[in-house]
């Protein structure tokens, strides 16, 4: 069975030329690369090295977690983020990566400042890396243009300067 739109051709992302399922496995490495940093830099982070697939799943989790409950989240502490100027996002992502490591058996968070730490390191690490693959919703562009023509009086007096 395919999924694909009418003409029969793979769903593409909104503004985007890669299929959904390319776009999807690709943030999803990028989140597994930033958990995998975090767990290697921030200590009270890990995972059970003989079981690989508790990162991936935390990995994936976490991504799902972000998607879907950080938004509610965001809206109910919303005052919250305003008086910190933005800085509550950090706890809430803290709490979450918290719930993943409670619900992951084989991936380990100790409490919440590891935690803290940890997903800084991950929200970090994923703005690289999705700036440097372009997969990410935020574009960066740099422009740059020629002032526009001015047309020249060769009159030989130049600018005035009153005084």
């Amino acid at each position: 069975m395919r999924i694909g739109n009418q003409s029969g051709q793979p769903r593409e992302q909104k503004g985007g030329s890669r299929p959904v399922a390319v776009s999807f496995l690709q943030r999803w490495a990028i989140n597994t690369l930033a958990v995998l940093v975090a767990t290697q830099i921030v200590p009270g982070i890990g995972y059970d090295r003989d079981n690989l697939a508790s990162l991936f799943v935390a990995s994936l989790l976490f991504g799902i977690l972000v998607t879907f409950l950080r938004p509610l989240l965001f809206l109910l502490t919303l005052p919250l983020v305003v008086v910190t100027l933005g800085l509550f996002v950090l706890i809430i992502n803290a709490g979450l990566l918290y719930l993943v490591g409670s619900l992951v058996k084989g991936f380990h968070v100790d409490g919440f400042w590891p935690a803290f730490w940890g997903a800084l390191v991950i929200s970090l690490v994923s703005l690289v890396l999705n700036t440097l693959t372009g997969t990410g919703e935020g574009r960066v562009r740099v422009r740059r243009s020629q002032p526009p023509d001015k047309p020249r009086s060769d009159d030989g007096n130049g600018p005035v300067i009153d005084v």
